[in-house]
């Protein structure tokens, strides 16, 4: 037993086997391998979708890999495999209240498209049947929607009219449907997505906002039989445009017939909101309502009364528009950049669509799966007559409300459509106008979230100021001023946060080894003679290195002064955690050294505590770590000890 306690190791053994093993972290960090470069980053990023397809994974076996790569390709080949009977019921429903909703909206939003309605039913048929096949929502519904149908016309009509040239004007919009669908299936291909969140969230809900009441006041025209009325869209511009229109005769019939059934159908989804089982209510009401105000201009002759109707709908299956995609127009590099602008748009709709409904679920959806699948929906469907297609708000809640199981539903609702086209277009000659704008209207609301403004207003008042810059450049300029307000607040934000980063005091928080901020927890306790702080920035670069160094000195200054101001040299040792630091440049190391020479001038050190893999490599590279001494650590706690 004596033996035993000779053999224990004493206390100054003890400190020296914690100070050895201290030394040996201290090579953990300073010894780590070479990080990848960018260009590997770059390569990993955007071709790590060839992990995924067997062919070009060396890894992977020859069996089944034919099978596999068409899956990833295509998930229907997945999911039909568990197909039941019980689902396809289900679909069925869904597809047919579906296409009772989309038939009617379709050819509105043709209108306000500036195309003849055709073109809507016409992508309602092809798109839905492309992303069936290739996309990996069960819910959301496809086909054209209110929002980009207004960026085509507000942004092309400055290129062509589209009421004295209607031809060119229709090859412009399948070209920029061509390029959206590039656009598109290249952000899911190279995994770009990211490109899709320069639009934040409340950048979305503002021009949404702003979109929908320039959309209503479009709507003006035809709910008021307005002959001759503005092509501009801010809201200062259409209300000249409806003042003037009274002081001309005008019909009030249109009028008239357009309320009323506004009404209708508001009453229509109030009562299916109320109760659920009357879902199907809302969904056929706009159909419903063609259906009557058809009937009843056809029996009353209103249209010889001054009632606007939309007369001839061409019928048929989707003509080939392959010959009328215009390369080698003058305005090429305009019709591009209007492509990645819809495209762009279109795609955060339908993914926040997808994915709010997916959620409620329980399933993921594959973002850049959805991405390609809405790419080459939208390829195909340029070269079939259709323009830009992407998820709908209104028509997925339909779907949802419906019982769908899967995306037959959008298979079902385009053969409804496709059969429309074929056997009833020509009853539809005598819907009025005014029908039309009243659908439209109806689907408005949907667009308009001030409860999601206000919470916005109550997290970040910044991201408000982007939300309410969208919302006033889309009423009071253009759409696109709109879109470059709200991007530009946005880096705006990003840029102030990254040039004045915030630094913290640390100290130890009570009974633990863990350090918080001073102010966070009043009860940390500061250790005398160290002063540890912390970068709150993910990259200490230009835009902010002079800045973080400046504020560590000023705090330094500030914590070696007594009650009384007087200077006192009470700080030996500085701690800079940069556990947040993901990145530095050069113009950062140099702040650092900068920082290192005026501590080390004022007798004090300077010591580096936990360090990410990129950032200690550059600081070895540059000679940092041996200017400073070598004070490098893995933790602030081993800084401590150090000291």
């Amino acid at each position: 037993m004596a033996s035993h306690f000779t053999d224990a190791p004493s206390e100054q053994e003890m400190v020296d086997l914690e100070k050895h093993d201290c030394v040996e972290r201290v090579q953990w960090v300073l010894n780590t391998p070479k990080p990848p470069g960018l260009g590997h980053e770059l390569m990993e990023t955007a071709f790590s979708w060839k992990n995924k397809i067997p062919f070009l994974n060396k890894k992977s076996g020859w069996k089944g890999e034919l099978l596999s790569m068409l899956q990833g390709m295509f998930p229907i080949l997945s999911w039909c495999q568990n197909y039941k009977a019980y689902k396809f019921k289900h679909d069925i429903m869904a597809g047919l209240t579906l296409a009772s909703l989309c038939i009617p909206q379709s050819i509105g939003y043709a209108t306000l498209a500036k195309l003849d309605p055709q073109f809507g039913l016409y992508t309602s048929v092809v798109p839905p049947l492309i992303y069936a096949v290739m996309g990996t929502s069960r819910e959301i519904a496809i086909g054209p929607v209110a929002v980009i149908s207004l960026l085509l016309s507000s942004m092309l009509q400055k290129l062509q009219d589209p009421v004295a040239n209607p031809i060119a004007y229709q090859k412009l919009v399948l070209t920029v449907t061509f390029f959206a669908g590039i656009f598109q299936a290249a952000f899911g291909l190279f995994r770009s997505g990211f490109i899709v969140d320069f639009l934040s969230h409340a950048a979305i809900v503002g021009f949404m906002a702003g979109a929908a009441i320039v959309i209503g006041l479009q709507q003006l025209k035809g709910l008021l039989g307005i002959t001759h009325f503005t092509n501009k869209t801010d809201i200062i511009s259409v209300m000249k445009a409806v003042w003037s229109s009274f002081h001309h005769p005008w019909n009030p019939h249109n009028f008239f017939i357009g309320c009323s059934f506004l009404i209708f159908i508001l009453v229509t989804r109030f009562l299916g909101k109320r109760n659920r089982k009357l879902f199907w209510l809302p969904a056929i009401a706009p159909l419903l309502s063609v259906v009557l105000a058809t009937l009843v201009v056809f029996l009353t002759k209103a249209d010889k009364h001054g009632v606007k109707i939309i007369k001839h709908i061409k019928g048929g299956l989707n003509p080939s528009s392959v010959h009328q995609l215009q390369f080698n127009d003058p305005h090429i590099g305009e019709i591009a950049k209007i492509g990645l602008i819809v495209a762009i748009i279109a795609l955060t709709e339908a993914i926040a669509v997808g994915r709010s409904f997916a959620a409620v679920k329980g399933y993921h959806l594959d973002g850049n799966k959805e991405m390609v699948a809405m790419g080459f929906m939208n390829i195909i469907g340029s070269m079939t007559s259709c323009y830009v297609a992407t998820g709908s708000f209104s028509r997925t809640a339909v779907n949802f409300s419906a019982g769908c199981e899967t995306a037959v539903s959008n298979i079902v609702m385009a053969i409804t459509v496709f059969i429309s086209l074929e056997l009833f277009t020509r009853l539809f000659y005598y819907t009025p106008v005014a029908i039309l704008a009243s659908i439209i209207l109806s689907a408005l609301p949907g667009l308009i979230d001030l409860n999601e403004a206000y919470n916005i207003w109550k997290v970040d008042k910044l991201d408000f100021l982007a939300c309410i810059g969208a919302f006033l450049g889309v009423l009071f300029a253009t759409v696109e001023i709109g879109l470059l307000v709200a991007v530009t607040i946005s880096f705006a934000k990003i840029i102030l946060i990254s040039i004045r980063p915030g630094t913290e005091t640390l100290g130890r928080l009570p009974g633990t080894d863990m350090f918080g901020d001073v102010n966070q927890y009043p009860m940390a306790v500061k250790t005398p003679g160290v002063l540890i702080m912390r970068l709150k920035s993910a990259l200490l670069c230009f835009a902010n290195a002079n800045f973080v160094r400046e504020r560590i000195m000023k705090w330094v200054t500030e914590q070696e002064k007594d009650s009384k101001g007087i200077a006192e040299k009470t700080i030996h040792l500085v701690i800079l955690d940069i556990s947040n630091l993901m990145d530095i440049d050069t113009s950062g190391i140099a702040s650092l050294e900068e920082l290192h020479k005026n501590l080390d001038s004022n007798g004090m050190k300077l010591a580096i505590a936990n360090p990410r893999w990129h950032v200690i490599n550059k600081l070895k590279v540059a000679n940092f770590v041996d200017k400073i001494g070598g004070r490098v650590y893995l933790s602030i706690g081993e800084a401590m000890d150090s000291f």
